[in-house]
Protein backbone atom coordinates (compact mmCIF):
# COMPACT_ATOMS: atom_id res chain seq x y z
CA UNK A 1 0.00 0.00 0.00
CA UNK A 2 2.91 2.42 0.15
CA UNK A 3 2.95 3.00 -3.71
CA UNK A 4 -0.15 4.77 -3.49
CA UNK A 5 1.89 7.44 -1.21
CA UNK A 6 4.48 7.89 -3.49
CA UNK A 7 2.32 8.99 -6.67
CA UNK A 8 -0.01 12.28 -5.78
CA UNK A 9 -2.53 14.00 -8.00
CA UNK A 10 -0.77 17.42 -10.48
CA UNK A 11 2.56 15.18 -10.18
CA UNK A 12 4.03 14.30 -13.34
CA UNK A 13 4.93 11.24 -14.11
CA UNK A 14 6.50 8.75 -17.12
CA UNK A 15 4.97 6.00 -18.88
CA UNK A 16 6.93 3.11 -18.36
CA UNK A 17 5.27 0.42 -20.10
CA UNK A 18 2.32 -0.31 -22.55
CA UNK A 19 1.00 1.97 -25.92
CA UNK A 20 2.32 4.71 -24.52
CA UNK A 21 5.35 4.00 -23.56
CA UNK A 22 7.75 7.44 -22.60
CA UNK A 23 4.69 9.82 -22.37
CA UNK A 24 4.64 12.28 -19.89
CA UNK A 25 1.59 13.47 -18.11
CA UNK A 26 0.46 15.24 -15.46
CA UNK A 27 -1.58 13.25 -12.91
CA UNK A 28 -5.62 14.17 -12.83
CA UNK A 29 -6.61 11.47 -10.48
CA UNK A 30 -5.40 8.67 -8.45
CA UNK A 31 -7.85 5.59 -8.10
CA UNK A 32 -6.65 4.29 -4.59
CA UNK A 33 -8.95 1.42 -3.84
CA UNK A 34 -8.51 0.08 -7.28
CA UNK A 35 -4.66 1.22 -7.55
CA UNK A 36 -4.94 3.18 -10.72
CA UNK A 37 -3.94 6.68 -12.14
CA UNK A 38 -5.67 8.68 -14.71
CA UNK A 39 -2.91 10.33 -16.84
CA UNK A 40 -3.62 13.09 -18.41
CA UNK A 41 -3.21 12.59 -22.52
CA UNK A 42 -1.80 9.22 -21.97
CA UNK A 43 -4.40 6.11 -22.30
CA UNK A 44 -6.81 7.77 -24.82
CA UNK A 45 -9.71 5.42 -25.45
CA UNK A 46 -12.73 6.26 -28.35
CA UNK A 47 -15.97 6.42 -26.51
CA UNK A 48 -19.53 6.80 -28.60
CA UNK A 49 -21.41 9.60 -26.52
CA UNK A 50 -25.28 9.95 -27.39
CA UNK A 51 -26.65 13.09 -28.18
CA UNK A 52 -28.19 15.18 -25.16
CA UNK A 53 -30.04 18.21 -26.37
CA UNK A 54 -29.33 20.38 -29.66
CA UNK A 55 -25.80 21.95 -28.24
CA UNK A 56 -24.28 19.03 -26.95
CA UNK A 57 -23.96 16.75 -30.41
CA UNK A 58 -23.00 13.22 -30.02
CA UNK A 59 -20.57 11.82 -31.59
CA UNK A 60 -16.96 9.71 -30.85
CA UNK A 61 -14.69 11.47 -28.69
CA UNK A 62 -11.32 10.43 -26.85
CA UNK A 63 -10.75 10.16 -23.23
CA UNK A 64 -8.02 9.08 -20.80
CA UNK A 65 -9.15 6.05 -19.32
CA UNK A 66 -7.31 4.89 -15.88
CA UNK A 67 -4.02 2.59 -16.30
CA UNK A 68 -1.98 0.74 -13.48
CA UNK A 69 -0.03 2.90 -10.82
CA UNK A 70 2.85 0.33 -11.98
CA UNK A 71 2.65 1.61 -15.44
CA UNK A 72 4.46 4.79 -14.31
CA UNK A 73 7.15 6.17 -12.61
CA UNK A 74 7.58 9.99 -10.91
CA UNK A 75 9.51 12.43 -13.13
CA UNK A 76 12.19 14.37 -11.91
CA UNK A 77 13.08 17.74 -13.43
CA UNK A 78 16.93 17.43 -12.45
CA UNK A 79 17.56 13.78 -13.26
CA UNK A 80 14.97 14.46 -16.90
CA UNK A 81 13.50 11.49 -16.29
CA UNK A 82 11.26 8.80 -14.44
CA UNK A 83 12.93 7.85 -10.88
CA UNK A 84 12.24 5.76 -8.12
CA UNK A 85 11.05 7.42 -4.81
CA UNK A 86 11.84 7.50 -1.14
CA UNK A 87 11.08 9.67 1.62
CA UNK A 88 12.89 12.12 4.17
CA UNK A 89 11.88 13.84 7.30
CA UNK A 90 13.48 17.61 7.00
CA UNK A 91 14.82 19.30 10.27
CA UNK A 92 11.60 21.20 10.72
CA UNK A 93 9.62 17.13 10.87
CA UNK A 94 7.94 17.48 7.35
CA UNK A 95 7.72 14.60 5.66
CA UNK A 96 9.22 15.01 1.72
CA UNK A 97 9.41 12.68 -1.61
CA UNK A 98 13.00 12.65 -2.68
CA UNK A 99 14.35 11.33 -5.70
CA UNK A 100 16.47 8.12 -5.58
CA UNK A 101 19.24 8.98 -7.96
CA UNK A 102 19.83 12.77 -7.30
CA UNK A 103 18.65 12.89 -3.78
CA UNK A 104 16.76 16.18 -4.75
CA UNK A 105 13.15 17.02 -3.49
CA UNK A 106 10.49 15.89 -6.06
Amino acid sequence: MLKFKKIKKDDTVVVITGKDKGKMGRVLRVLRDKGKVLVEGVNKAKKHVRRISEELPGGITEVEMPMDISNVMLYCPECKRGVRVGFRVESDGKKVRICRSCGAIV
